[in-house]
Order: C-alpha cells, then structure tokens, then sequence
C-alpha cells in the first residue's frame, strides 16, 4: 500500500502527463499539424507550442498539488487537534473519515482514548479505595499531623514570635525620644504578629480533611472558605457547584484547595482571593486565583513539597495541575480532572 508521500508524487506525476497528453490530442485534433516540428516551429505567446503545452501542464499540475496539499494539512491539522484535546483531558467529537490511512489514525486514536478514559476510571477507583481504607486507620492520621504542625509551628510560627518577643524588649529598654525610629520598629513586630497569625491559621487549614468525612466536596469547600472570611483580613470570592464525585476525588480536590489556601495565606501577601469549583464538558475544574506577589513557578517546582504534593495529587487521579504566577500580579492554579458519570447499576 502506497503511503501519501508516494500518492501525492504519483498524483503530481500522472496529473502532468495526462494534462499533457489531453492538450496535444485536442490540438492534433483541432489543429492538425503536418510533422511534429510544427510543435516547435508554432509559437503562443511568444514561445514554442510545445513549451506552451508542457507550461500549461506544469502549471494545472502545481494547482493540483496546493489543492491536494491543503486537503492533507487539514487532515494533519484534524489529527493534531484530537491529540491536543486528548493530552488536556478533553473531550472529544468523534468523526467518521474516508480515507484509508486517516482511518487507521482515526481508530488508533479512539482506542488511545478508550485506554485512557478506562485508565483513569481505574486510577479514581483505586483512589477511593484507599481513601476508605485510610478512613479505617483515622487515628494514625491524626497523630501523624499533630507531629507534622508541631514542626511547621516551631520552624515559623514560634520563631516568628519569638522574634517578635525580642523585639519588643529591644524597645522596651531602649531609652530614646526618637519616635520615627520607635514607630517604624513598632511596625516591624507588628507586621511579625500578622504574619505569625497567618501562619497559624494556615497550618490549622491541614487539620481540615476530618470535618470532610461527613461532608461532600461543595460543602467543605464552602464551609472553609465561609470561615476563612471571618478570620482573615481578605476579600475572598467564591462559586462552588454542587457536585456529585467518589470519595477519593473529593479528598484529594479537597486537600489541594487546602495547600492552595495556604499558601496564599503563608506567602502570597495577596488582598483578594477567589474559588471556582464547576463540572463542564466531563472535567471537574477547581480554579484558585490570588493577587498577591507571584512567584518563578519552574524554581518553586523543584523546591516546594507543596507545589509537588498538589502535582501528584491531581496525577493521582488522571488529572493535570496548571499554574501561572506573575511576580507583583498574583497566581492562577487551576486542576481539572476528567469525570464520566457511571450508569446506574455500572459497578464492573
């Protein structure tokens, strides 16, 4: 079988020699020449006839060839956009197609995408399973955060109060009348308590997965982003859909916002922040939004065990996280997952 390199140069080749071939016969027969010198001896336009003919040809041939060449970049295109779509997690429009070879691309591409869409399936399952068993060793959880914030509390909040502390005492025994110099010191603890303040709330963030066991996703999402209004100095915005999803999905979605949250709280310095938890076009989209400083996300990847644990997260459920961050202009995360409703009675 041909391939279309070799079909395209046969097309070419053949489209000249017959255009050729059908102008002579019609001018023999139009026109009869007596000898074939009469080809070269007749001109057109100021050429022989015979290179008027072979021009002629040349240049259906070339017509032919951008027609046929715009023909296959669609087909190329067509393939490339399915491919695009596929990666992002997307769904697709399937189309019937004609031609052999895009048939057999057409089809390697739907059984891609049936593995995929199946491969997923499997890696949500296998998440809701070992949520429910984590559900089971509750305890060990519990014990295992209280040690994690027990560090986080002494590496920040306590040294930042601690900080403060000495601080103030500086103050308190230094005899002085400046009180620009005093002011702006007076400044500097309390920027250290706020920010000690943040830190603490955003280290309580991670106690927050237990008060999701009886809640579903929309409602915890709602519920902390409620409480966060009346603890934090910050203009906070939200729309969240009520969903229906497996439990290890809510989980992890649920413990990204989390880390997000926190992160907002602990570094961003932002005034505004904003949630979107939607389903569209078979994706659940969790989309968080700050003002505040930015940062290089390709350094804080290969540094930050949030950035990273958010990543896997989201890969541990077929999902893809996406980030932008503008230094001085804020941050932009957004997750999404592909999400296809099962049938009732579909448990195989």
């Amino acid at each position: 079988m041909m391939n279309v390199w070799q079909r395209q140069v046969l097309s070419g080749t053949l489209t000249f020699f017959g255009f050729t071939i059908l102008i002579l016969t019609i001018t023999f027969y139009a026109f009869p020449f007596h000898s074939w010198e009469d080809l070269w001896d007749r001109e057109v336009l100021d050429m022989p006839y015979i290179f008027f003919v072979i021009l002629m040809a040349l240049s259906f041939g070339f017509v032919t060839g951008v027609i046929q060449g715009w023909f296959w970049r669609r087909q190329l295109y067509t393939i490339e956009h399915c491919l695009f779509e596929l990666t992002k997690g997307n769904e697709r429009v399937r189309e019937e197609v004609d031609l052999k070879e895009m048939k057999q691309i057409e089809d390697a591409i739907n059984e891609l995408e049936d593995k995929m869409t199946k491969q997923t399936e499997l890696a949500q399952r296998m998440v809701t399973e070992r949520a429910e068993e984590r559900e089971k060793s509750l305890q060990e959880v519990v014990v295992q955060e209280r040690n994690r914030l027990a560090r986080e509390l002494h590496d920040s909040v306590s040294q930042q109060l601690f900080a403060a502390s000495m601080m103030m005492s500086a103050i308190n025994e230094t005899d002085t009348d400046d009180l620009a110099s005093r002011k702006k010191q007076m400044k500097m603890v309390e920027r250290m308590i706020h920010q000690s303040q943040l830190e603490m709330r955003a280290l309580l963030l991670h106690l927050r997965p237990i008060a999701l066991k009886d809640k579903s996703l929309s409602e915890g999402a709602e519920e902390l982003l409620y409480e966060l209004t009346q603890k934090v100095p910050m203009d906070i915005h939200w729309s969240v859909e009520t969903l229906s999803l497996e439990k290890g999905i809510e989980d992890q979605l649920f413990r990204i916002l989390q880390e997000a949250v926190s992160n907002t709280l602990r570094h961003a310095k932002a005034s505004s922040l904003n949630v979107m938890l939607i389903e569209r076009d078979h994706s659940i989209i969790l989309r968080i939004v700050d003002d505040g400083d930015g940062f290089d996300v390709e350094e804080k990847k290969a540094s930050s065990y949030g950035l990273q644990n958010m990543q896997e997260r989201a890969i541990e459920v077929g999902g893809t996280l996406n980030i932008v961050s503008v230094k001085e202009q804020g941050t932009r995360l957004e997750v999404k997952i592909p999400h296809w409703k099962r049938e009732a009675g579909d448990n195989d």
